[in-house]
């Protein structure tokens, strides 16, 4: 499966260097098989750069924006990631191309869908990514501290607990509204947290 529909994504990486300039977030699109994570009623339009229904009214989100969160978090292997709405798997295979999937640690609210996606996460080669379902608000307090976190759904703030679960020096990356979304970037220093701005965006909103 992990092979299949390979010139579909060289060729969607393609279409993505207009929009993402960082070519190890494009070689985790083009290694990860975006139509293994999708419904199977969707699997055509897989490699399109756009959202795709993935059931529970929730998304998997466009390939762009996985790409320039991948760049924005400027990972490393080894680095231990916390990610807050697990849904299908996809982003979290993604990131696992880059930190290596036993160092990834994914929160789902939905439990159906935490389910899914650890079988289609052990079908693809990503088995080690760890799924756990609860809220996202009270991130993964077991495997603290992390590097990097990220949400892929929309909250109202960062969460305390995430915060509190990301190292000195680590970053969180976070849609954050409700109807107008931004996509907020905080790093956290010895003297509190400094935030930027990326843009706006549009995420699900964030459950619990």
């Amino acid at each position: 499966m992990p092979g299949e529909r390979a010139d579909e994504r060289a060729d969607l990486v393609e279409r993505l260097r207009a929009r993402v300039d960082d070519d190890r977030a494009l070689g985790a699109i083009e290694r990860v098989p975006r139509h293994a994570f999708v419904p199977a009623a969707q699997r055509a339009a897989a490699y399109e750069d756009r959202p795709l229904p993935i059931g529970d009214g929730e998304t998997i989100s466009a390939p762009h924006m996985v790409a320039i969160m991948l760049a924005d978090l400027d990972l490393s292997a080894g680095d231990r990631v916390l990610e807050i709405g697990t849904g299908c798997g996809y982003h979290a295979a993604a990131t696992a191309e880059l930190v290596g999937p036993e160092n990834v640690y994914s929160v789902e609210y939905h439990a159906d869908l935490a389910e899914r996606a650890r079988e289609t996460l052990a079908a693809t080669g990503y088995g080690a990514i760890s799924v756990r379902h609860g809220d996202g608000h009270d991130g993964w307090a077991a495997h603290a501290p992390y590097d990097p976190a990220y949400l892929t759904c929309a909250a109202d703030a960062i969460p305390d607990a995430v915060r509190k679960q990301v190292r000195e020096g680590g970053i969180v990356l976070a849609p954050i509204g409700r109807g107008v979304q931004r996509l907020i970037r905080a790093e956290k220093t010895s003297e509190g947290w400094t935030e930027s701005d990326r843009g706006g965006v549009r995420f699900v909103e964030m459950h619990g």
